[in-house]
């Protein structure tokens, strides 16, 4: 591996660290309804495991509503035990055909715990982008060693590792930030 595609290598591991992070914060509610609130709530369909929005059409008719419209009725009920049994605190209403979601207005109280919440996953993000930083860092040392790097490339590499990893740190803090803002709106 040379030196570009080291540093491509880890540009391309920090944006899916970044990418996941933001899909994790989907899930922490806001003051708003969103799909993604309950998007990613596993669903068992005929044994499988299976993510809510591929059973079903999510729609956020209000701010404070969100309408589940499973594809094969049959599962309403076990899509309804699902959203009740996740850590969201939602009451779920089935009519038969849908299951409407009202989304009660947050405490500050939880507010406080969402956005702390908020702030692990961001935490958890950054270790993660500090340890890919040390995974191409370790590439670099061992292309130095094969003779496949001079000094002077290596030394350029390690610089440049250095600096993509401060700008996804940044990225992440930003939108940790923006969430947390989001949450903390009245």
């Amino acid at each position: 591996m040379n030196s570009e595609e080291i540093i491509e290598w880890t540009r391309k591991k920090m944006e899916s660290t970044l990418s996941v992070l933001e899909s994790e914060l989907k899930g922490i509610r806001t003051g708003r309804a969103s799909a993604g609130l309950v998007e990613h709530i596993k669903v068992s369909y005929y044994g499988t495991d299976t993510p809510l929005k591929q059973l079903a059409t999510i729609a956020v008719p209000e701010s404070q509503s969100i309408v589940i419209k499973p594809y094969d009725p049959s599962i309403l009920k076990e899509i309804e035990k699902c959203i009740l049994q996740s850590d969201l605190g939602l009451n779920p209403h089935n009519d038969g055909k849908s299951i409407r979601v009202n989304l009660p207005p947050l405490s500050e109280e939880r507010r406080k715990k969402l956005a702390s919440q908020a702030k692990e996953l961001s935490e958890s993000a950054k270790v993660s982008i500090r340890n890919i930083r040390r995974d191409a860092n370790k590439h670099i040392d061992k292309e130095e060693e094969d003779s496949t790097l001079t000094e002077d490339d290596a030394q350029k590499a390690v610089t440049k590792v250095q600096d993509i990893t401060h700008s996804y740190e940044k990225k992440v803090g930003e939108t940790v930030d923006k969430k947390t803002e989001e949450i903390m709106k009245f």
